[in-house]
């Protein structure tokens, strides 16, 4: 999985999430909707890195933006398969509307609680990596 976040302090809450089901180990983290690209296209740096089944994207990132980098993903007939789930501060219609025209696989507004947020990623998790059949 690869979880594009800007914001430390969700990239923590993130992993947090993921270390109560056992699955961490297998969450990979970039900052930036280039550095997103580059570890799909396991350039540079990311030459050995895996294949991720399910992205985690947030909207709001430095350089490239989340709905610039979902266009860009979506656009790449090697890549347009991969699952993409918005989780993002935004509430706006215009972010829902545009994310699920560029073929996001889902829209999560992040809750401002703690416990509310490790709940969506709970949630995220068990529909995407327990019970949905992904693309290899």
């Amino acid at each position: 999985m690869l979880l594009v976040e800007d914001d430390p302090g969700d990239v923590l809450m993130t992993r947090e999430a993921f270390e109560e089901r056992h699955v961490a180990d297998r969450l990979h983290v970039v900052s930036d909707g280039v550095l997103a690209m580059q570890f799909l296209r396991r350039a540079d740096s990311f030459a050995t890195v895996p294949r991720p089944g399910l992205i985690l994207l947030d909207l709001n990132l430095p350089r490239r933006n989340g709905l610039e980098f979902l266009a860009e993903l979506k656009a790449d007939q090697s890549l347009h398969s991969i699952p993409v789930v918005v989780l993002t501060s935004s509430q706006s219609e215009q972010d829902i509307l545009r994310s699920y025209s560029l073929h996001a696989s889902a829209f999560v507004t992040k809750p401002l609680e703690f416990e509310r947020f490790l709940d969506a990623i709970r949630q995220i998790d068990g529909f995407f990596l327990s019970l949905a059949k992904l693309p290899n």
